[in-house]
Parts: C-alpha cells; sequence; structure tokens
C-alpha cells in the first residue's frame, strides 16, 4: 500500500483536529447556552412557588384536599404551559401534580435540590429531580408550605416542562434556525478549505524539493546528468534544508568524481607498474636462459658480461620497486618529518659527490653556484638528501654529453630558494604540470634506466616540509626545478 505524502498526513490530521474542536466548540457552546438560559428562567420565576403558596387560600391554610389541589395545578398549567406543578410531602413523596396519568415515572424525588435552592437562592442554576423521567434533571420554583407552623410539604414547580421541550423542538426545526446553521457550516468549511490551501503552500516547496531528490536518484545521484533545482532560497527552514542538500549533493558529486579519478588512476598505474616491471624481468629472465642453456658454449669473459647485465636489470628492478613503496607511503600519509638544523651547502656538495662519478661517465659537468654555499636551514635532511639526488639524476638523464649541470643557491628575504638547471633536451610547455605525475615521461626525454617516479616522489617529500616545486624550460636549451626553504635565523 502506497504511503501517503506529507501533505495528505497534514490534512488528514487537520480534519481530524478540526472536527473534534467544532465537536467540542459545539458542545461547549450549546451547554453554555443551556445554562445561561436556565440561569435566567430560575431566577425570573424563582417566587413562583412562593407566590401561589401564599396567594391561595387552598395551599395557605394547609393541603388535605388533595383533589381540588389537582384541578388548581391543571388550571394553573393552561394558564401556563411551560410549567408542571407538584406537591411532595416531607420526604420528597408525589402527592398530588398536574400531570395525565402515565406521564409520570417516578414517585419520589430527591430533596436536596429544594433544601439547597431554599437555603442559597442565588446559586442558580440548580436541578432537581423530573418527575416525568427516570434520570432527567430541570430547573424549579419551590416553596414549604405550613399548617399551624407544621410542615406539611413543598410545592415543587417544574420550569420548562415536557410541553415546553416540545415547542421548543418544534422552533428549533424552523427554516430560519437552519439558515443560520447552514451560514456557520459553511463559514466552517470555507476555514477548512483556508487552512488546507495554508498548508498547500507551505509544503509545496518540499514536494518540489521530493521530487528533484527523486530525479537525482533515478540520475544515479550523478550531478553530471541532473542538477538540483534551487530556485527556493528563502531565508527559513525549508530554504536551509534545500541549500544543506545542495551542498550534501555538491559534496557527495565531488567525492564520486574523486573516487572515479583515483579509481582511473589506480588503473593507470597498474598498467604502468607491470610495464615497468615486465621489461627488467624479461631482460634478467633473457640473460639467465642463455646463461643457463648446456649448449651455449658460452667461455667465461661472456658469462661474466651476461651475469654482470642481469645484475645490472636486478638492481633496477630492486629500485623500481624501492620507489613504487615510497611512492605508496607517501601518498598514504604513513611518512613523517624529522627536522633537524644543518647547513645545506654541505648537503648539496654531499650529493653532487655522490653523483658526480655517473655525470662523468656521461660527459657532463656537474657545480654548485655559490662555490661557497654557507646556509643553514631547518629541515629534514634525509627527505632533502632524496629531493637533491632524484633532481641531478633526472637532469643527468635528460642531459646530453657535453652539457652542463648547476644547483644553485640564492637567499630572499627569510627564503632560501635552491634551484636544480640542466643543459638538456627541455620540455615542452603543455607537459610541465604533467610531468609531477607518477609514471609520466615527456615525449623527448633520454631514458637512461628512468622509472617515472623520481619527480612525483620529489614533489611528495616537498610538500610534506611545507614547500613547494616550479619548473621553468625551454625546449632544445634545457631545464630548472626549484623549490624553497625556509632560512634558520642566526643564533
Amino acid at each position: 500500500m502506497k504511503s501517503m505524502t506529507l501533505y495528505q498526513k497534514l490534512a488528514w490530521s487537520l480534519v481530524l483536529i478540526f472536527s473534534l474542536l467544532c465537536a467540542l466548540v459545539l458542545n461547549w457552546s450549546k451547554q453554555l447556552e443551556q445554562s445561561s438560559v436556565h440561569h435566567a428562567q430560575q431566577n425570573l420565576h424563582l417566587q413562583l412557588a412562593e407566590h401561589l403558596v401564599h396567594d391561595n387560600p387552598l395551599i395557605q391554610q394547609g393541603v388535605y384536599d388533595y383533589k381540588a389541589l389537582e384541578n388548581l395545578f391543571h388550571t394553573l398549567m393552561i394558564l401556563g404551559p411551560a410549567f408542571e406543578f407538584y406537591f411532595v410531602d416531607p420526604e420528597g413523596h408525589l402527592l398530588t401534580y398536574s400531570a395525565k396519568p402515565g406521564q409520570v415515572v417516578r414517585q419520589q424525588i430527591n430533596l436536596s435540590p429544594i433544601q439547597q435552592l431554599l437555603d442559597n437562592p442565588t446559586a442558580t442554576p440548580i436541578y432537581g429531580d423530573d418527575p416525568r423521567s427516570n434520570d432527567g434533571v430541570k430547573i424549579f420554583s419551590t416553596a414549604p408550605v405550613y399548617n399551624q407552623q407544621q410542615l406539611q410539604g413543598y410545592l415543587y414547580v417544574i420550569i420548562g416542562g415536557q410541553a415546553y421541550d416540545t415547542t421548543l423542538k418544534n422552533i428549533k426545526a424552523n427554516d430560519n434556525l437552519w439558515l443560520a446553521a447552514m451560514w456557520f457550516v459553511a463559514a466552517l468549511v470555507a476555514l477548512f478549505i483556508a487552512m488546507l490551501l495554508l498548508f498547500r503552500f507551505f509544503t509545496l516547496p518540499l514536494k518540489k524539493l521530493n521530487k528533484e531528490l527523486n530525479k537525482i536518484e533515478a540520475a544515479n545521484y550523478s550531478l553530471t546528468k541532473m542538477s538540483l533545482d534551487s530556485s527556493y532560497t528563502a531565508d527559513d527552514e525549508i530554504g536551509n534544508l534545500s541549500k544543506g542538500v545542495n551542498a550534501m549533493l555538491a559534496r557527495i558529486d565531488e567525492q564520486f568524481q574523486s573516487l572515479q579519478q583515483a579509481d582511473k588512476q589506480r588503473r593507470e598505474l597498474l598498467t604502468h607498474l607491470s610495464h615497468d616491471l615486465r621489461t627488467p624481468l624479461s631482460s634478467l629472465h633473457g640473460f639467465l636462459e642463455v646463461i643457463n642453456k648446456p649448449d651455449s658454449h658460452l667461455n667465461v669473459p661472456e658469462q661474466r658480461h651476461y651475469l654482470n647485465l642481469a645484475m645490472d636489470n636486478c638492481q633496477q628492478l630492486k629500485h623500481l620497486i624501492e620507489q613504487i613503496f615510497e611512492l605508496a607511503n607517501l601518498e598514504c600519509g604513513q611518512v613523517k618529518i624529522q627536522s633537524e638544523t644543518f647547513n645545506l651547502g654541505e648537503l648539496i656538495y654531499d650529493c653532487v659527490a655522490k653523483l658526480a662519478l655517473t655525470a662523468q661517465s656521461a660527459g657532463i659537468s656537474l657545480r654548485v653556484i655559490p662555490e661557497i654555499c654557507d646556509f643553514t636551514v631547518t629541515a629534514d635532511i634525509a627527505k632533502l638528501e632524496r629531493v637533491l639526488t632524484n633532481l641531478i639524476e633526472n637532469a643527468i638523464r635528460h642531459t646530453p654529453s657535453g652539457g652542463e649541470i648547476a644547483v644553485k643557491v640564492s637567499q630572499q628575504s627569510d627564503q632560501l630558494y635552491v634551484a636544480v638547471s640542466d643543459t638538456g633536451v627541455g620540455i615542452h610547455e603543455d607537459e610541465l604540470n604533467a610531468i609531477f605525475e607518477p609514471h609520466y615521461q615527456a615525449r623527448n626525454s633520454i631514458k637512461r634506466g628512468s622509472t617515472g617516479l623520481g619527480l612525483a616522489i620529489c614533489k611528495q617529500l616537498l610538500t610534506l616540509m611545507d614547500s613547494e616545486i616550479n619548473v621553468s624550460s625551454t625546449l632544445g636549451k634545457g631545464s630548472e626545478f626549484r623549490f624553497n626553504l625556509a632560512m634558520q635565523a642566526p643564533a
């Protein structure tokens, strides 16, 4: 079964509450009206019974002839059909009355209301037993009847008797009263319709928002296919809800796009890894297979040559795996910085000395500018050495024989700028931002054992040290990689 909408729930709730309130108001107004009428009538006829007792000799001298008294009551009812007359003894038993035979169903009444009205006439309305009903009550007028100062009973006059009720009921059925009731009902219906329209107006933004969310859900929460309508921008609860849903969906879409990009990068990384690992493994397998052939008839120098090639491929494979793990740790945030204060010039000369033989064998000269490089910095010395080594090795790989590599240090305010420049092949302008991506290699790069991970590792390490690396290059003339370090203030 389909569940009700918010508007339907509010509408039905309004119907139930409205109906209950109408019933309560009508019942309360009816009771209030009846109480007011009874109060007025009882006050108006409060001394009726007393006047009848004092003005009628038959009652004033004591009642002995109940038949004559019955005829008197009958005569009085003809003159006042809205009244019913009863004479009761001091115990509440009905002695005589004005009703026809069979109309009186109660032969004794409770005297407590009579005594209450006699003691406190201002406490109206006070209701006494209706002899014509087993459980009904009516307003009344009463007076005690004495004979030689001895209580004979009470004259008990019902105000608004059965004849009165019948006549009043017929009057209420009059067309004018029905017309008034119809106008009252029409006013209530108009109010009800107005309330429904107000509920409709208040819940319409929620309905629109729900409709838009259903469309987003149908589009698999992709904002590229469907965008949320943010036309409702009122500064209220629904407006804030709409803005919050917009922000939440934008954030979900951003994370979804990020996950898609991460998945794409993961697939590309696996592709690059399989390719990078396959090359040295295939070479290593080939050289070992040549050496292991029983009919190869290789002499000792040839065997040593193939073993050296196999060792080179093992070393390249080891280096590649180490870089892969290093980059993975950096991207996962598992690498911590351990800062210390040291001399930057000494570190640069150590890195240059470590790679001097490699540069010399490639016909490339290495130098430090300025030669006296005496600067003190606070950083992670091991990671900074890794950055300088990667940048110098990268420059050696992309610089042809006869070229030059320079490590330059300059000071600007409280910052030191370290630059590694070369006179190599340079980088295309459209590739300057892409070279820091893992496994990316420029189109014109000279591959000398490159894995394509060195620059990516450099960028991650410098980011951890709150530094930024930039590159400038001229195609065919060389490149320069530059990063900043905070200079240690002199003691």
